[in-house]
């Protein structure tokens, strides 16, 4: 493994997972600059990454990013390093998320990885007093900003 990654290529930058060891296995990942969560089948371990991108495309489109942003995304997401994250509210974001998506499939055993992704983009996540966020709402903040450097009508 390699240190972490510091400038990412993509607009929601770098990834970070942790696995679920649900029936069947699914690894939850989030996104470093707007906590949006993913999911993705586990097994093969081994390619996960390779997978990885397909179900962030399905996520975005379900969120309604426009197409153009998530060609970026995927375009721009063809090298891939894995490494550890230093920061502890990537780490923390990642627990909290484990911990409702673990108690809402408990409840609610028929909801699939992406019906509980949704879900848990318009939870409210962060550190304690400091910096909240709703990953959907970060998520539509950057993809205007993208339509709007896009269409060329951002003012700089």
């Amino acid at each position: 493994m390699e240190d972490p990654v510091q400038d990412p290529s993509t607009k929601l930058g770098n990834w970070f997972a942790k696995p679920l060891f649900w029936q069947p296995q699914y690894a939850i990942f989030v996104s470093e600059s707007t906590f949006l969560p993913v999911f993705a089948p586990l097994a093969p371990a081994s390619t996960l990454a390779l997978r990885f991108p397909d179900e962030l495309a399905a996520t975005l489109r379900v969120h309604g990013a426009p197409e153009s942003f998530i060609a970026g995304e995927l375009c721009a997401m063809d090298d891939v390093v894995v490494s550890r994250t230093n920061s502890r509210q990537i780490l923390g974001v990642l627990n909290e998320f484990a911990f409702v998506a673990n108690r809402i499939r408990k409840l609610h055993p028929e909801v699939t990885p992406l019906e509980l992704a949704l879900n848990l983009a318009e939870t409210p996540v962060g550190i304690y007093g400091k910096t909240y966020r709703f990953p959907i709402n970060a998520l539509r903040q950057l993809v205007e900003a993208f339509a709007s450097r896009s269409s060329g009508t951002e003012t700089e």
